[in-house]
Parts: structure tokens; C-alpha cells; sequence
């Protein structure tokens, strides 16, 4: 049975982790956070599943409960959200068979092909290498902080300025870098990686502003190999009532890039491979409630599941208050 790690917070403060099995799941002794559970392992040259053995099983806990209680934290944090990295890349999921052939024959149809429509097409043609070859790139965006990321039930807030708050349900990879700069993959996490996607239309060089925005992790890390398929169910409710709903695909059978070859282009860089860092990686989804014209409104709650994960991010929709800034000439 797959393995998941998931954080946990209780009323009084105390930290601890939980590790879970189809249905049974118990507290590891000795460990309060995933990030120090990894750096373990890392240490004594074991697996993450190696380290919950050796670690034995403290109380049995209802995860269904503490998540209804929202006593279940983001599943990586580090205690100085500097050292946390979100990142992400797009245009990885193939999407529907139909959405592919409109997009080739839209393709051959025009004479000068937009960036986006060479980038999917080049990540179909090379986006999945064998092992040991470096692929095509895939396109990369920064999304800011441990600051900007937010836990299984808490709300994601748009900035005031913000024209839209839109969700993308998808995966990510977690990671820490070990202390000889070495990416080691803990797991992956649900995710809905919070969008203005009005901002990107509006401009795609405008991207890099959309991207600039909180997102949300599931309360389970899925450890060990990651399944080829992955499908879910994205919806948004509006004072208690669905609204909207569709499904969506994720793992590498339903991508044009593998996640090795997002890793590499990733990882590549030595800025983010220093020793200790967290890294939380989104990588991409084909699903968005803004492409059916729906236009999310402050009070609305996003919702994200799918197995083999058991737990949903079911996440309210805020927007900031305005902030005014002024630069001071020293």
C-alpha cells in the first residue's frame, strides 16, 4: 500500500507528523516535521519508508477527523520560509485527444505558430527523453516563498489589485536538497496553484505577474514511485452548491514531459541546489474552470481531490485588503 506523510498540528501548538497506509494511520515518534523526517533519511542512507519503520507507530489517529478539525498542516514547511521555493511549469499536460488534434490542425492552419502552441508542440516532440538524455525545456515560472503557500483548508487571498483568483488543480513535487547540493524527491502533494489568469490573457509576457500569487498544498505527501495515472475531480462551490465541476488527469502517462526531464531543467541551476532548501514544484494541468467562463467571486471555496490520495485542498477564495506602497529615497 502507498505510503503517505502528512503534518499535523494540535490545538495546544505541538507539532508532529502522521504516516498513513490504505486506511490505518498512526504519529512516527520522534519526529515533528516532515523536513526533519527527510533529513533523517538523507543521514542514515534509508528510504522515507525505511525511516517510519525504524521509527515504530505511536497513537493510531483518524486523518479524516483532523482534517474536518483543520489540525493538518501543508505537508513541507521549513522554519524560515525563505528557504522555501515555489515554482512551477506549464503547458506539460496533453489534455483531451480532441484539444490535441485542434491544436495541431490550428497549428498547421497558421503560418507563423504562437510561442505557447511551439512550446507544447516541442514538449510533445522531446519532452519525454530516455534516461540519462537532457530533454526540452519545458516553460518554468517563480510563484515567490514559503510566504505564499498555504495549507489544505486555508483561504487563498488575491491581492487587492489582483483580476482574478482562479484555481488549477494539479500535482507537485516536493523536495529537499540534501547537504552535497543533491535534489532528493519526498514526495508529491496535491496542489491547486492559485492563478490570475485575466492577467495572463490579457498578455502572456504578463505571466510572470499572474504566477505571483499563493497556493495550496493537499494535507498528504505520496511517497515512493509516483503512479502513471492520476485522476480527479476539480470543483468550486458558491454558498454550499456546486457550480462548477470537471474532471482532470495528472501523472506522466497523461504528460508530454516526464518528471525527470521537468526535474533536470529545474534542478540545473546551482541557485537551486542549496543544501537544506524546500522545493515545492508544480507541474502543469489541462483543467481550468476560467477556460469555461467562470469567474470565481470572494466567498467561494475550491475544491481539489483525487486517488490515490484520500484527502481533498478545499480551499475559500479571499481577496486582500488594498496596501499602499511608497518608495523612500534614503
Amino acid at each position: 500500500m502507498t505510503l503517505r506523510l502528512l503534518q499535523h498540528r494540535s490545538d495546544n501548538g505541538d507539532r508532529s507528523v502522521i504516516a498513513a497506509r490504505g486506511d490505518a494511520a498512526w504519529f512516527v515518534p520522534g519526529f515533528t516535521t516532515i523536513r526533519a523526517l527527510a533529513l533523517h533519511a538523507i543521514a542514515q542512507k534509508i528510504s522515507l519508508s525505511a525511516a517510519i519503520d525504524a521509527a515504530g507507530q505511536g497513537d493510531a489517529v483518524d486523518i479524516a477527523a483532523e482534517f474536518d478539525a483543520s489540525r493538518l498542516l501543508a505537508p513541507i514547511d521549513h522554519e524560515d520560509g525563505a528557504h522555501v521555493q515555489l515554482t512551477g511549469t506549464g503547458l506539460t499536460h496533453l489534455g483531451s485527444a480532441e484539444g490535441r488534434d485542434k491544436m495541431h490542425r490550428e497549428a498547421a492552419a497558421v503560418e507563423k505558430q504562437t510561442d505557447s502552441m511551439r512550446m507544447f508542440l516541442e514538449g510533445l516532440e522531446g519532452g519525454k527523453p530516455a534516461a540519462g538524455v537532457a530533454g526540452q525545456q519545458p516553460e518554468w515560472f517563480y510563484k515567490g516563498d514559503g510566504s505564499q503557500l498555504v495549507g489544505p483548508t486555508d483561504p487563498l487571498t488575491m491581492p487587492a489589485f489582483a483580476k482574478d483568483g482562479g484555481e488549477e488543480p494539479e500535482l507537485a513535487g516536493i523536495y529537499i536538497i540534501g547537504e552535497d547540493g543533491t535534489p532528493y524527491r519526498i514526495g508529491l502533494a496535491l496542489a491547486n496553484e492559485f492563478s490570475d489568469h485575466v492577467t495572463e490573457r490579457h498578455n502572456y509576457l504578463w505571466l510572470a505577474h499572474s504566477k505571483l500569487r499563493q497556493a495550496a498544498l493537499g494535507p498528504e505527501l505520496l511517497v515512493g514511485t509516483p503512479p502513471e495515472h492520476i485522476e480527479g475531480s476539480s470543483r468550486i462551490l458558491r454558498d454550499g452548491k456546486v457550480i462548477w465541476e470537471k474532471p482532470f488527469l495528472s501523472g506522466e502517462g497523461n504528460m508530454s514531459h516526464s518528471f525527470a526531464n521537468l526535474e533536470h531543467h529545474h534542478f540545473k541551476y546551482d541557485l537551486f541546489r542549496r543544501a537544506g532548501d524546500v522545493h515545492v514544484h508544480f507541474f502543469g494541468t489541462a483543467t481550468l474552470s476560467f477556460s469555461d467562463g467562470i469567474v470565481p467571486e470572494e466567498g467561494d471555496v475550491f475544491e481539489i481531490i483525487a486517488a490515490p490520495f484520500t484527502l481533498p485542498v478545499r480551499n475559500p477564495l479571499k481577496r486582500a485588503a488594498p496596501v499602499q506602497v511608497a518608495v523612500q529615497q534614503l
